[in-house]
């Protein structure tokens, strides 16, 4: 798992959701030959796959550290360069997409309507003016498959539910968690819950 997933299994976890690693679904589509008809099969791979009871989530997972970010034209499909359009296909290729949640459906035993594509984002490219966040963030909002629209959380999103995750008191042997405990130890960080953290996408509780 990359590091950045493992960040976000954690704030999935917080969810409740159970997380599995990368998983490939198995997408037929037709070449771009002109001289006849000619259809090929490629296995599209989903970062994360989460489950609980009543929701599976497709995950795509892009940190972008150390680069320009994810920008905004290579989510939506609309740039020219085949090979950045190809790395969120998952998310702009109605094909793929469609095939991907038919997949999953069938694999796990979910509705479609039970399953909901995500896009967690490490950054976002021109972080500062926000521009191209605006647009990914509008763009998926707008987009209907499965259980709905492409839900999208930047980094904050994921910091602020693995901060509560390494808040609670229970050990757990996870190398994201026991790092921040250990650098809150040595006081070289201070684990406060962000108040724009969403409680509404925390772990159902039982009653």
């Amino acid at each position: 798992m990359e590091a950045f997933e493992s960040f976000v299994a954690i704030a999935l976890e917080d969810e409740g959701f159970v997380v599995s690693e990368a998983v490939k679904f198995p997408v037929t589509q037709a070449t771009a030959k002109s001289a006849y008809v000619e259809v090929q099969t490629h296995g599209f791979e989903v970062d994360l796959v989460a489950a609980r009871g009543d929701r599976l989530v497709l995950a795509t997972v892009k940190s972008a550290f150390g680069s320009r970010g994810v920008v905004a034209e290579h989510v939506t499909g609309e740039t020219a360069n085949l090979r950045a359009r190809k790395l969120y296909a998952l998310l702009n290729n109605p094909t793929v997409r469609d095939a991907v949640v038919l997949g999953a459906s069938q694999r796990f035993g979910y509705r479609p309507d039970q399953i909901e594509l995500r896009l967690y984002v490490g950054r976002f490219a021109a972080p500062t003016t926000g521009v191209h966040e605006a647009k990914i963030r509008q763009w998926c909002a707008a987009q209907d498959v499965g259980a709905g629209s492409i839900r999208v959380f930047g980094v904050g999103d994921v910091v602020a539910k693995v901060v509560r995750s390494a808040q609670k008191k229970q050990y757990r042997n996870n190398p994201v968690l026991v790092t921040m405990k250990a650098l809150e130890a040595t006081g070289l960080l201070k684990l406060t819950l962000p108040e724009h953290v969403d409680d509404d996408q925390a772990a159902p509780t039982a009653s």
